[in-house]
């Protein structure tokens, strides 16, 4: 006999602000179990802002040689597929074709090697069928199987499709016949063929990302993807969220009567070169001596752990003022156990509600920003001298989801640092951008009635 309890799992931090934080499971009639690997002050820290009634702790998870070989294998044989039926040689940037190690270079090249003969999409489920049954003889599958057996829950929900973990976890509730429902973590993710595990449920932004799933993944039924919309564009409707103007400008040092310019930045694998961006903003506004109308409030992305902005800004430490993601940290400083405090939802509102502009790589902040209808300046010309050769924002812009684009007047485009300043004022000159307003839509959904949309079909 099943108990009311539902198994929440969240890979990464982003999955705990959006859906714990969020009003998905609020007042919920489910006794609700984080099955995790957070360490103790951080299960303490996360039960302060939820309704978690207790935690259950992931065993360790060996992946075997086998295991890796035939995920690694489906994912360079589903990007080559997904690159063919699209037309897009970019997605083929999603894998890592220059290995460091000796030991890498060997097996990864085996796999490229041996995906020749995987190009017809029946080949790839075949392959899927193996890993299938290569997860199930890992130890760690009887060791979930065991856990799930004893908490016989009503069902799972995980936050992230890609979770290493996750295939295993949801293989063995599927030969329980648990229930399990997750949601695709971002709008990018689908081309990227990192659908580790298999669930009862695809829970989707939009129905531009439901057709995505039967685009890139036919064999999934599409009555088992089913749009909810994502919870985490629910916070900026919210106005307890946004922090007193005062105790706003007071705590980032911001000037009444100074225009913000919100510099958002990506990760360093991302995108290398943000800091040399975030400095030609800074060195135009200084130069053109607008330093007395404009200030730069930097939010950088919160798992850079790396420190490579704080050179630039010590270097405009006047005009630049950094607005620090107030996430938690623990001493491993692994980006799947970093996670964001309550106030950091309230910190990424206002920051959006009081910047005047958002600047940024081809980030999703894009869309955070639309909430208070702000624009957003997209960076698309690329540094003389360059962190990696390879990365351009020639190829960021050719990804497939920013072919959900259906004007490229959603944003405004910086071709090149000379307009800097120009492109600041255009943004500053917009009172609405419709043209936003219909790839919002597109992307996004009914975010608005996403919270009550989850809980109802999970």
């Amino acid at each position: 006999m099943k108990n009311n309890k539902l198994l929440l799992i969240f890979p990464d931090g982003v999955g705990i602000r959006n859906y714990l934080y969020s009003r998905v499971f609020k007042n919920t009639k489910f006794d609700l179990i984080l099955f995790h690997n957070f360490d103790s002050q951080s299960i303490t820290e996360i039960k302060k802002n939820t309704t978690i009634l207790n935690e259950i702790t992931i065993p360790e998870y060996k992946e075997s040689i086998k295991e890796k070989f035939l995920r690694e294998l489906i994912c360079l044989a589903r990007l080559k597929y997904n690159s063919e039926i699209t037309k897009n040689k970019s997605l083929l940037t999603n894998w890592n074709w220059n290995q460091k190690t000796f030991s890498k270079k060997i097996f990864y090249k085996t796999i490229e090697a041996i995906s020749i003969f995987y190009k017809k999409y029946s080949n790839i489920l075949k392959l899927e069928i193996r890993y299938q049954k290569a997860i199930r003889k890992n130890i760690f599958y009887k060791e979930i199987k065991s856990i799930l057996e004893k908490e016989n829950p009503l069902g799972i929900f995980c936050s992230h499709q890609r979770g290493l973990k996750m295939a295993t976890i949801f293989a063995a509730a599927a030969d329980l016949a648990i229930p399990t429902s997750t949601v695709i973590y971002s709008w990018d993710n689908l081309p990227k063929a990192r659908l580790a595990l298999r669930a009862d449920q695809y829970l989707v932004w939009s129905d531009f990302m439901k057709k995505e799933m039967k685009l890139y993944y036919p064999e999934i039924s599409q009555d088992k993807v089913i749009v909810t919309g994502t919870p985490q564009f629910e916070f900026y409707e919210n106005k307890d969220n946004i922090i007193d103007k005062e105790i706003f400008y007071k705590n980032y040092n911001l000037d009444f009567n100074k225009k913000v310019i919100c510099f958002s930045g990506n990760d360093e694998k991302s995108s290398p070169d943000d800091p040399k961006y975030l400095e030609d903003v800074a060195k135009e506004i200084a130069n053109s001596g607008f330093e007395n109308k404009y200030q730069i409030l930097f939010r950088r992305c919160p798992v850079d752990l790396s420190g490579r902005f704080d050179k630039v800004i010590h270097k405009y430490a006047g005009l630049i003022k950094e607005a620090t993601p107030l996430w938690y940290f623990n001493d491993a400083k692994n980006w799947t156990t970093i996670y964001p405090t309550f106030e950091d939802v309230k910190l990424l509102a206002s920051t959006a509600f009081y910047s005047d502009v958002v600047i940024n790589v081809g980030s999703t902040m894009a869309f955070d920003f639309a909430m208070y209808d702000k624009p957003c300046i997209f960076i698309h010309y690329d540094q003389e001298e360059k962190l990696d050769v390879r990365w351009s924002t020639e190829t960021i812009y050719q990804f497939q989801h920013f072919r959900s684009m259906p004007n490229k007047k959603a944003v405004i485009w910086l071709d090149n640092k000379r307009e800097i300043i120009d492109k600041i004022e255009k943004a500053l000159s917009l009172n609405h951008n419709e043209h936003m307003d219909s790839w919002k839509k597109i992307v996004l959904g009914d975010y608005q009635n996403a919270s009550s949309s989850i809980l109802k079909n999970i």
